[in-house]
């Protein structure tokens, strides 16, 4: 890094260098970054050796990650990491505090209060960092669709049991891709370019739902991404990929910005199909 360039002093600036810069990382370098920003609570506890067995790489691969963002070595980068850990807790128990100091607090309001607060930052980083470009491209691909293929697994599912809520409300023809029989592969394989799919998964990446992206892009069928991580295996396949961060509640990740964009995107593709008829 530059000498004239600082230092980033907190996780979201060491983030975004790390995103800046990840064309340009060697292989396993990059390695070692998409861990880091998957993993930021082992970063801050875990040691070099450990670290390096979890990411599959050489203590060395650390040392020079680190030094490849400008610190003079692992530690360095690691009191970022463990900076953002107590800049956390310590908000979190300005949060507690404060509300256990009202008049009428209770336990099950300061966790409402909680869940509130992690919403309502998850949408307005949301509204922030949305690249409205990304957004009509991806509109434009699903709006194209004769079929929209719907996939997520885990705590994704949600977002897409909604969207096939929303879609088949708005009269798009989709599948959603849950098939109690075990016949998944075989309901992609219908999939063709003319139709897409928009898949959704944060880390740990659901594996399935890795699989099921890697088939439909060997068929050449274009698909939205929605994840958290230009690292995200989802983002290296789609042909067009948003990331959301969510916050967090006690540890309970809000899913408050993607539902609002899944919504945002199933409304859209259903007005622009409108318009086009």
């Amino acid at each position: 890094m530059p000498e004239n360039l600082p230092l980033p002093q907190n996780f979201e600036a060491l983030r975004e260098l790390v995103l800046e810069k990840r064309q340009s990382l060697p292989k396993r370098i990059a390695q070692a970054a998409a861990y880091a920003l998957d993993n930021p609570d082992e970063i801050a506890f875990g040691t070099a050796a450990s670290i390096a067995t979890s990411a599959g790489v050489q203590p060395s691969t650390l040392i020079r990650f680190a030094q490849h963002l400008g610190f003079d070595g692992f530690t360095s980068l690691q009191t970022v990491f463990r900076e953002r850990l107590r800049e956390r807790t310590t908000s979190y128990e300005d949060r507690l505090n404060a509300l256990r100091g009202g008049s009428n607090g209770s336990q099950n309001r300061t966790i409402l209060e909680g869940f509130i607060a992690s919403s309502q930052e998850s949408l307005e980083n949301m509204a922030r960092v949305l690249d409205e470009g990304t957004l009509e491209r991806a509109v434009s691909i699903l709006s194209r669709a004769e079929t929209i293929y719907i996939i997520a697994r885990r705590r994704s599912y949600p977002i897409a049991s909604y969207m096939a809520y929303g879609l088949a409300k708005l009269k798009v023809r989709h599948q959603i891709i849950d098939s109690v029989a075990g016949l998944d592969p075989e309901l992609l394989s219908f999939a063709g370019p003319r139709d897409a799919a928009i898949a959704i998964s944060f880390s740990p990446y659901a594996q399935t739902t890795i699989d099921h992206v890697a088939q439909l892009k060997s068929s050449n069928v274009p698909v939205v991404a929605i994840t958290d991580s230009a690292f995200s295996p989802l983002a290296q396949s789609a042909s067009e990929w948003f990331e959301v961060a969510e916050a967090d509640c006690a540890g309970f990740r809000s899913l408050a910005a993607t539902m609002a964009l899944a919504m945002t995107i199933s409304v859209a593709v259903a007005e622009r199909r409108q318009r086009a008829k």
